[in-house]
C-alpha cells in the first residue's frame, strides 16, 4: 500500500467520519503518513485527497467492513504487512442503544464482531512488528460507557468494558518493551453513530456534548501528557485515581478463601452480598 522508508504510517479505522477522520487530520498534521480504513470507500477517497493537499503525506486507503471475516483478514495482513506502520488507532465501533428484547441477534452480533473482536485482531496483528522494533502506539477509543450501563446499553457496555480491560491488561503486558497502548473514554460526542444507534444526536442535552474535534484534541493531549487512561470530559484527574484505586482495592478484598456472607434479612438466604436497588 505504501512504500516509505522514511515516514512513519498512523493507521486509523472507522476514518470516514467523526472521531476517526479527525484522528486522520490531526496524525497528517504530526507529520505520519496515513491508512485510513472504513466501509464508504467514496469518503475515505475525499478525506484522502484534502489530508494528502493540506499536510503533503501519502494516504492509502482501505475500504473494509470490519465485521466480515474476509475483509478483516485482509485489513489485518495489510497492517501486519507495513513495516512503517508506528500507530493504530482502533476507533471503528458501532452501536444500538435500545433494551436488549429490542435488539436483534445480528445487531447484538456486530457490536460484538466489531467493537470487540476486530479491535482485537488488529491490535495482534500490528503487535509483532511493533514489539520487534521496539517502537509502536495503540490508541484503543472506548467509551465512558466502559463504566458504567444504562437500560439501553447492555451490549455496547459490555463491548466497551472489553476494550478498557482488555487495553488496561496490555499496558502491563508492554511494560519495557517499547510499545504503548493509550484507551480513551470520550463522554457524549457529535459523531454520525448517534443517529445510527437509534438515539438521534438532536434529542441530546447539546451542553453536554462534545465536538469530535475538542475530543480528540483532549485525547491527545493526554496522550502527550503519558496518560495511560484519558477521560476528555473529565477536568479532575483526581477522580479517575480515586476510581482506580478503589478498583484496586476492592479486587485485593477478593483475594481470599473465605466466603462472606451478609446477615440475613426475612427475604435473604445470606450468602449474596447486598442486591442492587
Amino acid at each position: 500500500m505504501m512504500n516509505s522508508a522514511t515516514r512513519k504510517v498512523a493507521a486509523i479505522t472507522g476514518a470516514s467520519s467523526g472521531i476517526g477522520s479527525v484522528n486522520a487530520d490531526r496524525f497528517a498534521a504530526r507529520g505520519y503518513d496515513l491508512i485510513l480504513v472504513a466501509r464508504r470507500g467514496e469518503r475515505l477517497a475525499a478525506l484522502s485527497g484534502q489530508l494528502s493537499a493540506l499536510y503533503g503525506v501519502e494516504v492509502g486507503v482501505i475500504s473494509a467492513d470490519l465485521t466480515k471475516e474476509a475483509d478483516l483478514v485482509r485489513v489485518a495482513g495489510s497492517l501486519g504487512a507495513s513495516s512503517a506502520l508506528r500507530v493504530l488507532v482502533n476507533n471503528a465501533g458501532n452501536s444500538r442503544l435500545a433494551p436488549l428484547a429490542e435488539t436483534s441477534a445480528a445487531e447484538s452480533a456486530s457490536m460484538i464482531a466489531l467493537n470487540v473482536a476486530a479491535l482485537t485482531r488488529l491490535t495482534e496483528a500490528v503487535l509483532p512488528s511493533f514489539l520487534s522494533q521496539k517502537d509502536g502506539l495503540i490508541i484503543n477509543i472506548a467509551s465512558v460507557l466502559s463504566l458504567h450501563a444504562l437500560p439501553v446499553s447492555a451490549v455496547y457496555s459490555g463491548t466497551k468494558g472489553y476494550v478498557l480491560n482488555f487495553s488496561r491488561g496490555l499496558q502491563q503486558e508492554f511494560a519495557g518493551t517499547g510499545v504503548r497502548l493509550q484507551v480513551v473514554l470520550p463522554g457524549t460526542t457529535a459523531t454520525e453513530l448517534w443517529d445510527l444507534s437509534g438515539i438521534p444526536l438532536a434529542l441530546l442535552n447539546k451542553a453536554k456534548v462534545m465536538s469530535a474535534e475538542d475530543m480528540v484534541d483532549a485525547a491527545l493531549a493526554g496522550l502527550d501528557n503519558h496518560e495511560d487512561v484519558t477521560l476528555p470530559s473529565v477536568g479532575d484527574p483526581s477522580l479517575w485515581d480515586a476510581y482506580d484505586a478503589a478498583r484496586s482495592k476492592l479486587f485485593l478484598a477478593t483475594q481470599t478463601g473465605n466466603p462472606h456472607r451478609v446477615t440475613p434479612g426475612p427475604d435473604d438466604s445470606g450468602w449474596s452480598p447486598k442486591r442492587p436497588q
